[in-house]
């Protein structure tokens, strides 16, 4: 019993979770950021968001979501467009990106934009987590 409590607390502290806030912009949205080291030292970024209206129906109209992840060391950096689907069981959009860094994050927000290609935040911001402790 010892073993499996330990193990589970251990399996735990491996991961980090950031979750979104509230947004005034779309605010049926929610979601998480899962971060995870690995053997190589690097960080692998899992990121669901659910409910997230397309880019396309807001006030401006954008053209896409991006992913952004603010470091200690090297500051902010797109890390991907967000890709949004329903399923035919479920309309319920959902929205995902898997990527991994070599920085360290410490915290994730997306903002609308016209150009996934971007090198800095232009648009709006729609979801923002805290900064990790």
């Amino acid at each position: 019993m010892v073993g499996i409590l330990f193990l589970t607390l251990f399996l735990q502290s491996c991961a980090t979770k950031y979750a979104f806030n509230n947004s005034f912009v779309v605010p049926a949205a929610e979601g998480s950021v899962k971060v995870k080291k690995d053997k190589n030292n690097n960080y692998k970024v899992i990121l669901d968001v659910k409910r997230l209206a397309d880019p396309s129906r807001l006030n401006p109209s954008k053209a896409v979501y991006i992913v952004w992840m603010e470091t200690a060391q090297n500051g902010t950096k797109n890390i991907g467009q967000l890709k949004t689907s329903s399923s035919l069981l479920s309309h319920e959009l959902k929205s995902s990106l898997k990527t991994e860094s070599s920085s360290k994050p410490v915290s994730f927000f997306i903002t609308a934009e016209d150009n996934a290609g971007i090198q800095y935040p232009e648009g709006q911001e729609v979801l923002r987590t805290n900064h990790s402790k």
